[in-house]
């Protein structure tokens, strides 16, 4: 159900405090000290009990009435996570969120008890520690962990190169065997509402980050049930997935923050190794996981200027993603490379106040490594004000050894946005948008066609290489890796939108690439691009471009399912596949897990992870959207990741495995 023209009329009257205090922010956003670290990582406790049912009564609440409840009450049109979402969370989440982390412009203007009686009004301020990490750790004949045998995950891309395809041998799963699954166990976080990480695996240990639990969890895959080996505590919220390799003799996890703080962890053991700021403005976010290579960690960097800029008592723009070279045996920075020139002034936007600019090219995908020619690949994002440099929604070629761009590739110029501009979610007879100062030139496509999809190196049978790289516009890419020079492209997927299209990855398996498509909620086209844009799946031939084969998905609004959704209708395939043998696992914003063949794309294995699930663990679980990139497998189990309570998707707190039957 997308959001009514009633919502809609709300929210823009409410548009004074809106974009004062609420989903916008105000003020101004320096550059972030360099070499900053985060502080070291303690014991935490969380949320023990949800708020009550209904505490109209509550002092937060009229604060949250005033200052937040025209963006969260409307989460499909403000990228926000739902109030549904928010009641799940802990209250040290929203708390640091509002204090020091991504909402502390929004809150600018409320005290400190403003804030922490919002938190309590929305989470409860109860706290209580995690008692069941206790009770699940290992025996002591379970409890070392086996770092011998080769990692078959050790990153977002499974590999360096991106492919996101797992083999036979790896996984001991074979094509015949997914329709044939059923569930095995489910492992819930207490108070999570987001599954964002994706784990890493080495033999019978799987490295699980939970970002709003601030915690890394090695996890004894090798029995019927599973178990903790160590459990690493954050001092602040996690985000990126995790990434594992050796680094001077030693195995190594790497987890980047949402405050951009990169983690190093023993793998054996988890100790902190080191932390490092990688933060270059005090907008930058961790989102893409880092990626190991020759005893060094390369850290990509976004940012969510983008989701506050619009307001005109914030002074847009200066903001732009980058990428961080670690050493990794000390933290230390080694070498930055930043798209675009810092920003100057460039216009008086009409009240005496100046555009500054160029700003953007946000970096949310993990860089695909290319050994042989000494570059790491990696996708970014739109330009935030003018001018809009070559270098957003670009494809670029950065050296290894220092971070010079070798050369780069636009898909889409000229591509300035700012969430708070986009009239595509405006519903249909609704009054127009009342656009700021700030708001893109008319000279703007304004289509936030972001490369938010991990860059493929693939080989093809022929034996050359070849650049595959998935748009929010929906177009597939296929580029030469030695020039960047145009291969074919695809784009008969429709014109995606600011969170659809290609969202976070694709997968190529050797002979095919395999590209979902997300439509989210909250989105108003033309029927015309309605009727050419449908959620799913397709498999392309990765040596022309051709589609091969299309799965679209329908949404399942049967009468029991409308009463455990906010909305059966957002059927978006927004994650990134997962290739296991001849097969292709996919989540979507719904929370059904399909699983296809790769090579005619029949529907091999269908389950509705939102709802539910008795756990191995005894916290109270339940599954929500599949989204980002939470599907792998090993030890003949498929593991899949369930809730993402942002956009008006369905939360969730629950890791489900799935095994063949009667294994």
């Amino acid at each position: 159900m997308t959001m009514s023209l009633r919502s809609w009329l709300g929210l823009v009257c409410s548009a004074t405090a809106l974009l004062v205090l609420g989903c916008a922010s105000s003020g101004r956003q320096e550059p972030a000290s360099a070499g900053a670290s985060n502080a070291p990582a303690t014991p935490h406790t969380s949320s023990a009990s949800p708020p009550p049912a209904s505490n109209d009564g509550h002092p937060g609440k009229a604060i949250y009435d005033r200052v937040c409840a025209a963006c969260h009450n409307n989460p499909e049109a403000t990228r926000s996570p739902g109030l549904d979402a928010l009641r799940q969370m802990r209250f040290s989440n929203i708390n640091h969120a509002l204090v020091e982390g991504k909402m502390k412009l929004q809150a600018a203007s409320l005290s400190d008890a403003e804030k922490r009686a919002v938190a309590d009004y929305l989470a409860g301020a109860e706290q209580a520690n995690d008692a069941w990490i206790a009770k699940m750790m290992c025996p002591a004949d379970r409890r070392a962990v086996d770092v011998s045998p080769a990692a078959s995950v050790t990153g977002f891309g499974f590999d360096p190169r991106n492919h996101r395809h797992l083999t036979q041998a790896q996984t001991g799963l074979k094509t015949g065997d997914f329709a044939n699954l059923e569930l095995a166990w489910a492992l819930a976080f207490p108070r999570a509402t987001m599954m964002r990480s994706q784990p890493v695996v080495v033999g019978n240990t799987l490295f699980l980050p939970v970002a709003e639990a601030l915690q890394v969890y090695a996890i004894d895959i090798s029995q019927s049930e599973p178990c903790l080996k160590w459990v690493y505590n954050s001092a602040s919220p996690l985000r990126s997935g995790a990434a594992y390799g050796e680094i001077a003799g030693r195995k190594v996890l790497v987890v980047n923050g949402a405050d951009a703080t990169v983690h190093a962890i023993d793998a054996l053991t988890g100790t902190k190794l080191w932390t490092q700021s990688v933060r270059l403005f005090s907008l930058s976010i961790g989102t893409g996981t880092p990626i190991i290579h020759d005893d060094r960690v390369y850290v990509p960097i976004s940012q969510y200027e983008i989701s506050v800029a619009h307001v005109d008592n914030f002074e847009c723009c200066k903001t732009h993603g980058g990428v961080t070279a670690l050493d990794g045996k000390t933290g230390e920075k080694l070498w930055t490379m930043r798209p675009m020139p810092d920003a100057q002034p460039v216009r008086d936007r009409g009240d005496g106040k100046m555009i500054w600019g160029p700003s953007g090219a946000p970096i949310w995908n993990s860089p695909a490594i290319d050994a042989e020619r000494g570059l790491l690949f990696v996708g970014t994002g739109e330009a935030t004000s003018e001018p809009a440099t070559k270098t957003t929604d670009a494809i670029l070629a950065v050296d290894l050894k220092d971070g010079s761009i070798r050369w780069s590739f636009q898909a889409t110029a000229n591509d300035i946005y700012l969430s708070g501009c986009d009239t595509s979610a405006v519903p249909p007879g609704a009054p127009p948008l009342k656009l700021g100062l700030n708001c893109p030139p008319p000279h703007s496509v304004n289509r936030d066609a972001d490369f938010g999809a991990s860059v493929v190196l693939g080989k093809l049978k022929d034996g050359r290489d070849v650049l595959f790289a998935g748009q929010k516009s929906g177009t597939v890419w296929a580029l030469n890796p030695d020039d960047g020079k145009l291969i074919w492209r695809q784009d008969s997927f429709g014109p995606g939108s600011s969170l659809g299209g290609i969202h976070w990855g694709i997968a190529f398996d050797g002979e095919r690439v395999y590209a979902p498509i997300n439509f989210p909620n909250g989105f108003y086209p033309s029927p015309e691009v309605q009727q050419k844009e449908k959620p799913g799946i397709h498999g392309i031939d990765a040596s022309t471009g051709k589609v091969l084969w299309t799965f679209a998905a329908e949404p399942d609004c049967s009468v029991e399912r409308k009463t455990r959704l906010r909305t059966c209708e957002n059927i978006g395939f927004s994650g990134a596949p997962t290739v296991i043998d001849g097969a292709v696992a996919q989540g979507s914003n719904d929370g059904y897990l399909r699983v296809f063949d790769a090579k005619s794309g029949a529907v091999l294995f269908s389950y509705d992870t939102a709802r539910k699930f008795s756990t191995v663990n005894g916290v109270p679980g339940g599954g929500g959207a599949i989204d980002n990139a939470t599907i792998v497998a090993a030890n003949g189990q498929l593991f899949v990741s369930s809730g993402y309570g942002m956009f008006g998707q369905p939360p969730g707190n629950v890791l489900l495995a799935f095994r063949p039957k009667g294994r």
